[in-house]
């Protein structure tokens, strides 16, 4: 039997960063304050080689898909559209959050990065990061995209990543 080759690359660059705000709900009717992070990425991407470049695919398309979502929530408040505990309102140019259903916070629309998930950890930031940059590589030609991985630093040392087979 043959075997297989795969290969992997690697991005993390000093621009792919994003300073953001957020707030988690823990366990039982625990909320902690609103605060904020100097966030850093890395991207792993997975998959077979590109016959006539050899190379699974060019850097820098990972590095401008990154870039441009990083940029999607940088300078902004992360708030989960997916938790039961918060309750997101827009009204007009504002948004509106309430936990327990106690009025809480009150931000500028643009200032505010509405996200499919059900808590901004670095968990589920790093699973949507990852979700978003496999379909925006799944577009492109050529890619044999077998997995990804992506790692959301929030502070040094503290960081979590998500690894998804795509095969």
């Amino acid at each position: 039997m043959a075997a297989r080759k795969q290969f992997k690359i690697a991005v993390a660059k000093d621009n792919l960063v994003f300073a953001s705000a957020h707030f988690i709900t823990f366990s039982g009717h625990r909320c902690e304050t609103l605060h904020g992070h100097n966030y850093r990425t890395r991207v792993v991407v997975e998959g077979g080689l590109d016959p006539e470049a050899h190379f699974v695919l060019d850097f820098s398309e990972v590095k401008q898909i990154t870039k441009r979502l990083t940029d999607e929530v940088d300078h902004k408040v992360l708030l989960p559209l997916q938790n039961p505990k918060i309750e997101i309102r827009e009204e007009g140019d504002t948004v509106t959050v309430a936990v327990g259903g106690k009025p809480r916070y009150v931000f500028p629309k643009g200032d505010c990065a509405l996200l499919p998930i059900p808590n901004t950890t670095v968990e589920m930031l790093a699973e949507y990061l990852a979700g978003r940059v496999a379909r925006a590589l799944a577009s492109s030609e050529g890619v044999d995209l077998r997995a990804i991985e992506v790692e959301v630093e929030e502070n040094f040392g503290q960081s979590a990543t998500y690894r998804e087979s795509l095969e």
